[in-house]
Formats: structure tokens, C-alpha cells, sequence
């Protein structure tokens, strides 16, 4: 399965768990520490500007949701995830394939 998903803090609270803060809002240090989580995990993944994508079993990918959103909260006091899933049973590799397949689609192969 492949599973995009964001996560964010809101609310009051330390901006950082080092009591650092951000006068403009940014949120890139809570980001930073559930993208860490990810990348520890050893699945794949991808991120982007907006989401980060994992593929894996169910149990192993909520899993790593979990965590990243637990690494999210000494930012705020309020966590805010937003999950989107592609469960496609039998099936691998999806977080390059599905891209390749659009690429084909569009008369190209960048890969």
C-alpha cells in the first residue's frame, strides 16, 4: 500500500522542543522530526513539498504514521494529520510505478 500523508502542530506550545520559535510560523523543524522517523524506518518513501509517501504493509506504514505524528506533537499543542491511502493488494514497487506508467501515458520516459 502506499500512504501520503502530512502532518503538522498547531496550537500553543514550544515551537520546538528546545523552546526555539519561529516567528513566522514555519513549521519546518516539527516536519524535519517526522520526516526522520521515515526515513528511519527503512520503508520507501518520497517527500515533497506537501506530503510524504510511504509504501508498505498495512501494520508497518500506520506505524511509521503514528510515530512521525507522536515526533510532530512537543511542537504544539494540537497535531494536525492528514492521511490518504492506495491499498492495491499483490502489488509493489507502486511508489516508482505508478509514476512511470503516467510518464508512459504521456508519450515519455524521464526514467
Amino acid at each position: 500500500m502506499l500512504v501520503a500523508f502530512s502532518v503538522a502542530p498547531s496550537g500553543t506550545g514550544p515551537l520546538s522542543p528546545a523552546g526555539e520559535g519561529e516567528a513566522d510560523g514555519s513549521v519546518h523543524a516539527a516536519v524535519a522530526a517526522a520526516v526522520r522517523v521515515v526515513r528511519d524506518s527503512g520503508l520507501p518513501h518520497r517527500t515533497d513539498a506537501m506530503f510524504t509517501t510511504i509504501e508498505g504493509e498495512w501494520d508497518e506504514v500506520l506505524d511509521v504514521v503514528r510515530r512521525a505524528t507522536e515526533a510532530v506533537a512537543p511542537y504544539g499543542s494540537r497535531v494536525s494529520l492528514v492521511l490518504k491511502a492506495d491499498i492495491r493488494p499483490g502489488r509493489s514497487g507502486e511508489l516508482d510505478g505508478k509514476l512511470e506508467r503516467l510518464e508512459a501515458a504521456l508519450g515519455r520516459d524521464d526514467s
